[in-house]
């Protein structure tokens, strides 16, 4: 019979204090599919292609579905993805100036085909321009693969980060390290938080409204003001200390300070995060000429999620707030 702790690692049970994964044996998952719309959008709008011809550049991604996840078992990373792309190509003759749109359909992209034998699909609207069409089908269409690519390379480094978490052996050597360098060590008997680090980045947005700073502030702590520009139901607590769940608990967090109109400070977290992994969301509201601007300053936001945490806040926020505002106007 195997010594106490020398057993096979499967069935050690190591004391982490984040109690997570143990010897990254267990099974877990992460849904990618909210991450890997935001970054496909980034990697594909925006490409570019031209020759003596004319020039032709992707508009639009017009309709991206599918889902994506990865999990993890027995210390290995299984990916599953399956997307149906549509995007929308606009281009021009050099000579006559004339302007022609098109599409490009990528029926199945998925874990089941190299990149390089994924089928993309060129079309283009009826009339002239065929030469562009060309353009798009030859030198496009190698762009895009290439896009789809670095794609799938950043759904398996970048997304992935935390993971496959460390051992506990793991985590012991590199306190030990740390004790060794650090003047200020710590007394052996006491506590060691031992988390998930994982690559971070900082984010600065600011935002106009066109309406009072007080107004502004209501939206961010009042809960039907909060359900009505999500549009899903929410819980709020708006004092210090006090919880929150948006887009149906999707977002949740705690308030960590609350200065009427003038700021507000929170914990805060998307589900897909590294379990217990949170930014700290800072809120100011500033008074200018007839309108509010409103800065966000955002710390720890998972660098696989940085694109995620922009769309979040400027298209799930800031654009449903104005629409929200403006409604308010309308209705007077």
């Amino acid at each position: 019979m195997a010594k106490w702790g020398q057993g096979d690692p499967r069935w050690i049970v190591e004391e982490r204090e984040d109690g997570t994964n143990v010897n990254n044996w267990h099974w877990t998952e992460r849904d990618a599919t909210s991450w890997s719309k935001g970054r496909l959008r980034e990697l594909l709008v925006g490409i570019t292609v031209e020759n003596e011809a004319g020039r032709c550049e992707i508009s639009e991604l017009k309709q991206v579905e599918g889902e994506a996840s990865c999990s993890s078992r027995k210390g290995k990373l299984i990916f599953f993805y399956e997307w149906n792309i549509k995007l929308g190509w606009k281009g021009i003759l050099r000579e006559s100036g004339t302007k022609h749109k098109g599409l490009i359909e990528i029926p199945s992209l998925s874990e089941e085909n190299e990149v390089d034998d994924t089928e993309v699909n060129v079309s283009k609207k009826k009339g002239d321009g065929d030469i562009l069409k060309d353009l798009m089908k030859t030198a496009g269409t190698a762009k895009v693969r290439e896009a789809l690519g670095d794609y799938l390379k950043a759904l398996k480094t970048e997304f992935t980060m935390g993971m496959i978490l460390p051992t506990k052996a793991m985590a012991v050597q590199e306190l030990t390290v740390k004790r060794k360098l650090s003047e200020n060590a710590l007394q052996a008997s006491s506590p060691v938080a031992l988390g998930v680090r994982i690559p971070t980045v900082a984010l600065h947005m600011t935002e106009l409204f066109d309406t009072a700073i007080e107004q502004l502030y209501r939206i961010f702590t009042v809960k039907d003001l909060v359900q009505k520009f999500s549009k899903s139901s929410a819980v709020l607590e708006a004092e210090k200390g006090g919880k929150f769940q948006m887009f149906d608990g999707n977002i949740t967090g705690e308030y960590t300070e609350l200065l009427t109109n003038k700021k507000i400070v929170m914990k805060w977290r998307c589900r897909n995060w590294p379990e217990e992994h949170y930014a700290v969301v800072a809120l100011n509201f500033v008074p200018t000429l007839e309108q509010t601007e409103l800065q966000l300053d955002c710390e720890g936001v998972p660098i696989c999620e940085e694109e995620n945490m922009k769309f979040c806040w400027q298209k799930q926020h800031f654009e449903e707030i104005k629409g929200l505002l403006q409604l308010t106007t309308l209705n007077g």
